[in-house]
């Protein structure tokens, strides 16, 4: 669950726990206190098989900010980091979860939990990926 003196910040997701989208549905629709569009700079799209990955880079992230409710924070933490392939301070990981300034649709900006990938996929993906020039997963050619 959460760790003594981590932040609880909200989760910024851009794929599939996307609301609508397939993962949103069991992990997180009916756990959360607030849902509303927003971007993350600094970030590039990259296709996954069947999901995709944040890298940085030089783009824009389009998703959804996510605010768990409070009484469900430390469950949802774990259902997102196992989902995501993340064992904070893990070596094996897919995924890392860091944290970033998303811009809220409606102004304001705000810090966040997202999840980028890790460090050897990340390079694999800037060499030879295929990144969604949209920045927004649910705009991508099906």
């Amino acid at each position: 669950m959460s760790t003594p003196g981590m932040p609880r910040l909200p989760f910024f997701v851009y794929g599939t726990l996307r609301p609508g989208e397939h993962n949103h549905t069991w992990a997180l629709a009916g756990r959360t206190a607030r849902e509303e569009p927003a971007t993350v700079r600094g970030l590039v799209l990259y296709e996954g098989p069947g999901y995709p990955y944040a890298v940085a880079g030089d783009g824009v992230v389009t998703g959804t900010l996510v605010e768990p409710d409070p009484g469900r924070y430390g469950e949802i933490l774990h259902v997102l980091d196992e989902l995501e392939d993340c064992v904070p301070g893990g070596t094996a990981n897919v995924y890392e979860r860091v944290t970033a300034e998303a811009e809220r649709a409606g102004g304001g900006t705000e810090r966040v939990w997202l999840y980028v990938a890790a460090p050897p996929l990340a390079r694999r993906l800037c060499e030879e990926g295929t990144p969604i020039v949209s920045g927004d997963w649910l705009s991508r050619a099906r």
